[in-house]
């Protein structure tokens, strides 16, 4: 067994002095001094973190109720304005919950129709309902596109009015009460409400399903990480409290904004991935000082003061790296950027306060019920497994100083290999189309997927994803012929099925139907409503391109463009402006505190850089798999729709982003330390990598753990955030920290560690220390 060296270990951030030996004096610190007064105090803390959790679990266990399934649009867009005013000023709008009723017969027998016109009248008189229509109650020439193609179907098209809680409500309302048998008719109901209501209860049975799938697996590599049953228990506890500390923050911004359900499942998986990732990092440093000859008080105050520093540091930059989601108006993304902060925030202060605590109770119990005797012959003394001193990092050491020693002999074939290998798994992102979520996110054996299928393959027109043509303001006195001449331009652009007007419907550039009693709907107040019946998918970029002519094309006035294809043209233009402002917001701030964490101006570029690099593999999969379907025996099965939901790669990009920087700080500190001790830069990065490559690898792999347990979901975009950051953590913990960072630190050489001297003396000020 190699003699531990007085310094620091696998979790521990750069230090300004050694830490002390048995018997030496304290070094003198703040961090040091809150982990003394945390074992002192440790009755009353733990106390009142368990009241607070008991408090949190009335209050927060009901959040998912008050929780929103939509926020996929910007609020402030064209296409929400256009929804509005039709809304305001005629009392209706593109359909939001439609019926299909199957009829034992052709839907035209006088029995068939006089129950679909008497089903018609009484949703029309529904509470919530701003208007309904069907084929029985449409004219017949514009009433054919809501008949099957076998004649033994229709549709009842509804708009329901308020905002997307209102409109889920009215939804759960009504569907139960008129699906199934009505009369002779047959009726499911699918569209925006009814796919918002099942996405919001399946996302709920979800979260149990990966929470008991999860579970037996994480419970045992923390059996076997920890080696004891008690210290493997101490992550759950503080998981825990993360946990339900969140969802009472969520609880209470629900009362002042929108926050979407799906932040329940990112607290759960980041709350527990973090959890495990600060008390891994903190117990083994206890172990350690514990196995160096201290006491229980010391050992806790030199492991708050060396990994509870690095845990700090390292969830402020996840904290960042999240916030940057705060730059979105889609409340979807902003949601998460809520939960994030909050979980992290709340992991970060358990791991520094509630577990010292713990320790400070349990001390050398910490390895009560050790598992690990049971495979082993001999004893193990406690921190025999832990990377201790630069003595070990000058001999041999275990297999990841052999790695870094190998890579390091032959840098730049390792970082041209890696990066060259990263790359190709990324090609696949350049074929990536955009689409929104829709029906087909859910298991095909959901209620609303199975009924909008039918839709799409037996209706010869998509009439329930029509665009709407506003015109608040005709200028002119020839009104109605100028919304004709408009009308009739419009039916003849690629793209257009129908157009639907007051002075009748176009098709192909030329009226089709004359002015009918429904037609008057399409007139309020001067204004014109024209419904524009795509004949593409309207949820892809073909229906944002169309969107794109219909708003570019001159009309008679002011024109605002609706329906799920400006959803979707505004969204991608929302995410494109404010992405430049996101992505300054995570590089700049990374580049910051990794500065002055190091005092170098190279390291935190290259941090960032490498960052990027091992996303690309992440979003290739993102598209290889979940775009064009391949390998989803590996992942689950989904519908294949060709398209990735577009606020995915924003999504996925800050969290993953976020969760390699935690490892990178857990590195560039022992790095750091022994660079700082040595000046040898080669030594200090295959040191550092030894001391945290067995620590990181098991925290990525507990929390790859967690987010395979997210991808569980029969949710198709929670499947792909579960599998896309479960792909990113495991191989930001292998080829990005185990092979490219030493092979480019190698390269750099001692370059990694200069800065100008202004930027030194700033450093020698500012830097982030602890004394």
């Amino acid at each position: 067994m190699r003699k531990a060296a007085n310094t620091t270990t696998a979790a521990d951030g750069p230090s300004p002095a050694p830490g002390p030996g048995p018997g030496k004096p304290a070094v003198r610190s703040r961090l040091a001094a809150l982990g003394r007064l945390l074992v002192r105090r440790r009755v009353p803390v733990l106390l009142a973190a368990l009241l607070a959790v008991a408090a949190a679990i009335p209050v927060g266990g009901g959040a998912a109720d008050r929780l929103s399934s939509g926020g996929f649009t910007d609020p402030t867009a064209e296409s929400s304005k256009a929804q509005e005013f039709l809304a305001d000023r005629f009392g209706s709008g593109v359909p939001n919950l439609v019926l299909l009723a199957h009829a034992p017969g052709p839907v035209d027998d006088p029995r068939t129709a006089t129950a679909g016109r008497d089903l018609t009248r009484r949703l029309a008189q529904e509470p919530g309902v701003l208007s309904a229509a069907s084929y029985w109650t449409t004219p017949h020439e514009s009433a054919q596109p809501l008949k099957a193609r076998d004649g033994r179907s229709a549709l009842v098209l509804l708009r329901l009015g308020g905002d997307e809680d209102r409109v889920r409500a009215t939804a759960k309302e009504l569907v139960p009460r008129f699906t199934g048998r009505q009369q002779v008719l047959r009726l499911s109901a699918t569209g925006e409400a009814q796919i918002s209501a099942e996405v919001q209860e399946q996302s709920e049975q979800d979260l149990f399903r990966a929470e008991a799938y999860a579970a037996p697996v994480i419970l045992l590599i923390l059996l076997f990480v920890f080696g004891s049953a008690v210290a493997a228990g101490l992550p759950l506890l503080i998981g825990m409290f993360s946990i339900l500390g969140t969802f009472v923050v969520l609880q209470a911004l629900s009362r002042l904004t929108s926050v979407s359900v799906f932040a329940i499942n990112i607290t759960t998986a980041l709350g527990l991935g973090l959890a495990i990732d600060y008390s891994l990092f903190i117990v083994t440093r206890f172990r350690e000082e514990m196995a160096r000859g201290l006491g229980t008080t010391e050992a806790v105050a030199q492991s708050v003061r060396t990994a509870g520093r690095t845990v700090l540091f390292s969830a402020l930059t996840v904290a960042l790296s999240l916030s940057a989601l705060l730059v979105f108006p889609l409340y979807f993304l902003r949601s998460f950027a809520y939960a994030g902060v909050a979980v992290v925030a709340l992991s970060a202060f358990a791991a520094v306060v509630v577990l010292p605590a713990a320790l400070g109770l349990l001390g050398p119990r910490i390895d009560a019920l050790d598992v690990r005797r049971l495979f082993r012959s001999g004893p193990k003394p406690r921190g025999a497994d832990q990377g201790t001193g630069t003595g070990q990092a000058t001999g041999n050491g275990g297999f990841w100083h052999r790695l870094a020693t190998a890579v390091m002999r032959r840098p730049a074939l390792c970082t041209a290999g890696v990066v060259t290998l990263l790359v190709v798994l990324g090609l696949p992102f350049l074929r990536v189309s955009f689409g929104l979520i829709d029906d087909r996110v859910l298991p095909t054996d959901a209620p609303a997927h199975r009924t909008a299928q039918f839709v799409r393959e037996e209706f010869a027109t998509r009439e329930n994803s029509a665009l709407s043509v506003v015109l608040p303001t005709v200028s002119g006195t020839d009104h109605q012929q100028q919304v004709t001449a408009y009308a009739a331009r419009l039916s003849a652009m690629p793209g257009v099925t129908r157009v639907d007007t007051v002075t009748g419907s176009y098709a192909a550039g030329r009226q089709v139907t004359a002015p009918s009693a429904a037609s008057a709907s399409f007139a309020a107040g001067g204004a014109s409503w024209l419904s524009v019946v795509p004949s593409v998918e309207p949820s892809s970029s073909a229906g944002a391109k169309l969107v794109d002519r219909l708003r570019a094309d001159s009309a008679p006035g002011t024109v605002l463009v609706g329906g799920d294809a400006a959803v979707l043209a505004d969204t991608r233009d929302t995410l494109a402006d404010r992405l430049p402002e996101a992505a300054l917001i995570i590089g700049g701030t990374t580049v910051v505190l990794l500065f002055l964490f190091t005092g170098s101006l190279l390291i935190p570029f290259k941090a960032v850089l490498l960052n990027l690099l091992s996303l690309t593999a992440t979003f290739g999969a993102m598209v290889y798999v979940f775009q064009e379907g391949h390998l989803r025996a590996l992942v689950g099965n989904f519908t294949v729709t060709g398209l990735v939901d577009i606020t995915m790669p924003v999504l996925m990009f800050c969290v993953a982003f976020g969760l390699s920087m935690d490892y990178e700080v857990f590195l560039l500190s022992r790095i750091k330390e022994v660079y700082t001790e040595t000046g040898d830069n080669t030594l200090a990065v295959a040191a550092g990598l030894e001391r945290t490559g067995r620590l990181v690898s098991a925290a990525a792999a507990l929390v790859a753990v967690v987010m395979i347990a997210l991808a569980t979901s029969g949710i198709t975009f929670l499947k792909l955030l579960g599998v896309g950051l479960a792909l990113a953590v495991l191989l930001d913990a292998t080829l990005v920290r185990g092979v490219l960072v030493p092979a480019v630190m190698k390269l750099a050489g001692r370059a990694n560690w200069w800065a100008p001297p202004p930027l030194r003396r700033l450093h020698a000020r500012l830097g982030l220390t602890d004394k």
